[in-house]
């Protein structure tokens, strides 16, 4: 194949096309705006699934080394109402098809399975230009450029790539995570370490909630979920991260001590994560040398598909490149024409699990959905 793949963003999407791409002999280069490898943390546990993730992985030959970053019995799941009373105590049975594993080591496997010199570090986008003839340059914040006759956005929810293709920006969704950790919980934080369990908590109520999950080491990775505008949260200082823990911990005024201390005994400063998303049914016109893949095509509500889609989606685009080494168009057409209802539904199915998660009927929808599950297994 004489085309080169240029691809932008070094996240899991991004990592797995090039690893795909490079099983079939096809070389390609990433550019991330990233220093190094551990310029940032990577987030927190990542459940694979049997239908996207997996197979994406299988796809890239990883499958084994995939299996040795699993940690057991995180796929527990318990939920607390705000008093503390417990809901469901579900223990991870072994049988659960959604292994979990830390994001940062799924992403470590990825670059460590890629051609020295494969990832340019430090390579920021400020803007991509079609050239015509399929080509487009892309340059860069230090003023360098590249001219590509393939070009995939994997950078995410901000990308540079997208407007190549669509006017569509991702929109507020009326919701905000807040992030905090407990480190070394079951020595410093006992009573947090006993309610999460040994896998994911939830506590939740309608507009609102708490969700915990233990990563290794004991750490305790918590998300607060409050429905609000965005001018709600820019009246909260969050470079005062006592002030701003403080004001987040007064929306749970009266809920269960331990589930409060996930907030207000947090290791790490509160971090605020705005949920934001393109439209359900995002799509584009074809054009030519260029498409997108992941949170950059089709950034929805969180419902644990993200992650596993941006890899499926890089494992379909390497393939359909590998099919058809001579004709770029076919493997672009081909990707798309099946991408873009398969992120769509999944768009569809996390608003139904949000409505799940903190609708009028949290937490028990949530609960009805995992006891009907188990009972399907």
């Amino acid at each position: 194949m004489t085309t080169d793949v240029t691809i932008i963003g070094a996240g899991l999407g991004g990592l797995l096309l090039a690893r795909v791409l490079h099983v079939h002999g096809i070389p390609a280069t990433v550019y991330e705006a990233e220093t190094s490898p551990a310029a940032r943390s990577q987030g927190g546990m990542l459940d694979i699934h049997e239908d996207n993730g997996q197979p994406a992985l299988r796809a890239a030959g990883l499958m084994d080394e995939f299996r040795g970053l699993i940690l057991e019995g995180r796929q527990a799941t318990r939920a607390l109402a705000p008093d503390g009373t417990v809901l469901l105590d579900k223990a991870d049975d072994g049988t659960g098809g959604r292994p979990e594993v830390l994001r940062g080591e799924l992403r470590q496997l990825l670059l460590d399975s890629l051609p020295a010199g494969t990832v340019r570090w430090g390579h920021k986008v400020s803007r991509a230009r079609t050239l015509g003839g399929g080509r487009h340059e892309v340059t860069f914040a230090d003023g360098t450029t590249v001219t590509t006759s393939l070009l995939v956005g994997a950078d995410g929810a901000w990308s540079r790539v997208r407007p190549l293709l669509s006017d569509a920006t991702p929109q507020y969704t009326g919701m905000s995570f807040v992030e905090t950790y407990l480190f070394d919980s079951d020595t410093q934080h006992p009573a947090g370490a006993r309610t999460v369990g040994g896998g994911a908590l939830f506590a939740l109520v309608p507009g609102k909630g708490l969700m915990a999950h233990r990563e290794s080491g004991g750490t305790l990775h918590t998300y607060v979920m409050l429905t609000e505008p965005q001018d709600w949260f820019a009246g909260i200082d969050f470079t005062d991260p006592a002030a701003a823990t403080a004001r987040i911990a007064e929306e749970f005024d009266g809920w269960a001590p331990e589930l409060t201390a996930l907030i207000t005994d947090g290791d790490t400063a509160p971090v605020l994560r705005p949920l934001n998303a393109l439209p359900d049914d995002h799509q584009w016109d074809r054009v030519p040398g260029v498409t997108l893949l992941g949170d950059a095509a089709h950034l929805s509500l969180p419902n644990g598909e993200g992650a596993n889609l941006a890899m499926y989606d890089g494992a379909e685009l390497g393939k359909a490149i590998a099919a058809h080494p001579h004709d770029v168009e076919a493997a672009l057409t081909g990707y798309e024409r099946a991408m873009f209802p398969r992120s769509a539904a999944a768009a569809t199915d996390g608003a139904h699990l949000h409505d799940l998660l903190y609708g009028d009927h949290a937490p028990h929808g949530l609960i009805n959905m995992l006891t009907e599950h188990a009972g399907h297994e």
